[in-house]
């Protein structure tokens, strides 16, 4: 059953001019780039976009950026994830007036809640949205885990429920949620939080939110065709290079991904505090690491149209 949000997820950085207001622009221009590499949708602010460091009215700034930058192209999901269910309730009623596909949402920030609770949480976030949700599983930054059993019920009591984001990198986990999807026979998107695509596709992945796309689409792309064709050996030899670069998104994150951008480029802007620029020696260690992987070589750089050397990257 191929799913209406399989494939590779985009989901942007926050550009910021030297005055450290958000660079709207540079936004834009970062969506083109990404719906032009073959991105199936696009997630904004995720943590990779410093979404912990914008202010409120910035966060509704760029909902409608987003939706008017993607103008239809693909579809658009909100991050408005908050402590609070009201917080997130408020954000969800914006996005879908800005007219957003939907929305993302992880557990409340910092709270323990009661399985009920959080079922209760996702379902009035979701009715806020106008029914369409992707949720995200990330216990290191909530402190919460969406456990199959938890799971089942959201996708019971919630309609639009359009994925998961599972962060958790626990195979078993992935692939027990795959399997719930499978056995309710819904459209519902199981997808990684990073580009672990060969081993996430083998249990009923259906692709991933991607960091490295932002810097390395061809690479990224490539990768989840020869998943799609079970070309394991060609997969294999992809998936290693990816995962080396998987170590520089992680750096330092999200300050490495600008870094690379830059290297590429692409330049969004420096991070917002308490974040702090990379060194000099750190910069050098990003650019060899794109040079060992083949990034700089095979990926485009600057921000025209994002193609590869067959002429799509679109799978």
């Amino acid at each position: 059953m191929k799913k209406t949000y399989a494939g590779i997820i985009g989901s942007p950085l926050t550009p910021f001019k030297h005055d450290n207001s958000v660079d709207f622009g540079t936004f834009e221009r970062q969506v083109d780039f990404l719906i032009a590499s073959g991105v199936s949708a696009l997630v904004h602010p995720m943590h990779i976009a410093e979404s912990g460091s914008l202010l409120e009215e910035e966060r509704r700034q760029l909902a409608r950026a987003l939706v008017s930058a993607a103008g239809g192209r693909v579809p658009t999901f909100v991050n408005v994830s908050f402590a609070g269910t009201d917080l997130s309730i408020e954000m969800a009623k914006h996005a879908a007036q800005s007219g957003a596909t939907g929305v993302v949402l992880l557990p409340p920030y910092n709270r323990k809640v009661s399985p009920k609770a959080l079922v209760q949480h996702f379902e009035a976030v979701a009715n806020a949205a106008g029914g369409r949700i992707i949720a995200y599983n990330n216990r290191e930054a909530t402190g919460t885990e969406l456990t199959p059993l938890i799971l089942e019920e959201m996708f019971d009591r919630i309609p639009g429920f359009a994925g998961i984001k599972n962060a958790s990198l626990n195979m078993e986990t992935f692939a027990d949620i795959c399997t719930l999807i499978a056995t309710k026979g819904r459209d519902i998107a199981a997808l990684t939080a990073s580009e672990h695509l060969l081993p996430s596709i083998a249990v009923g992945g259906d692709g991933c939110v991607s960091g490295c796309s932002e810097f390395a689409p061809r690479l990224v792309h490539a990768l989840y065709r020869a998943c799609l064709a079970n070309d394991v050996p060609e997969a294999l030899e992809l998936q290693r290079r990816v995962g080396r670069l998987l170590k520089v998104v992680r750096y330092n994150y999200p300050v490495a991904v600008k870094q690379a951008l830059e290297v590429m480029g692409r330049p969004v802007g420096l991070p917002r505090r308490p974040l702090q620029p990379l060194t000099p020696e750190e910069k050098a260690w990003v650019e060899a690491e794109l040079a060992a992987t083949g990034v700089l070589e095979s990926e485009q750089r600057g921000w025209e149209r994002a193609r590869d050397k067959a002429g799509s990257v679109e799978a």
